[in-house]
């Protein structure tokens, strides 16, 4: 996998927990809207996030290239600024991933017809490829929950037993 275009929580909880690494090992560049880095690098930095100025960094390092979204799409679901740049920039670009965790915006995603993926895949494919071993992925998966990443219960036991299988 070369490139994917990126909404604003998978990046700011990777951040958050210092785990850049891991998108690294799956992808060559992550793009995202001029939108998504106002929302995590400006606003971030008006609230003194560290998590902003690691996000910065990558994009100032070329890893993660900003774009401006040229139209945003129309959909009947209402999605947060943020996540409609992110599909419709995917959208421009041809690209049919999306690294995008919001349950209403992955719909909106499928809906249009792209693939949404999460922050949660970027784990369970790092433990697929190795990158990662499974307490690795355990700590990992712990250490979002903590930094407030929020997870339902169903969901966390899900991905613990997906994580089981590889």
């Amino acid at each position: 996998m070369s490139k994917i275009v990126s909404n604003a929580t998978p990046l700011i909880y990777l951040a958050k927990i210092k785990k850049y690494s891991l998108l690294k090992s799956l992808y060559k560049k992550i793009i995202i809207s001029q939108e998504v880095k106002i929302e995590i690098v400006d606003e971030g930095k008006k609230l003194k996030k560290p998590d902003a100025l690691l996000i910065e960094k990558e994009i100032e390092s070329g890893f993660i290239e900003v774009k401006k979204v040229g139209k945003l799409i129309e959909t009947t679901l209402e999605l947060e600024l943020g996540e409609l740049s992110t599909l419709s920039l995917a959208k421009e670009l041809k690209i049919d991933e999306v690294l995008i965790d919001e349950t209403l915006a992955r719909t909106a995603a499928k809906m249009i017809g792209l693939i949404p993926k999460g922050t949660l895949y970027v784990l369970l494919k790092n433990l697929k490829s190795k990158e990662i071993t499974f307490d690795d992925f355990l700590n990992i998966l712990n250490e979002l929950i903590e930094s407030g990443f929020r997870l339902k219960e169903e969901i966390y036991i899900k991905v613990i037993e997906e994580a089981k299988k590889i």
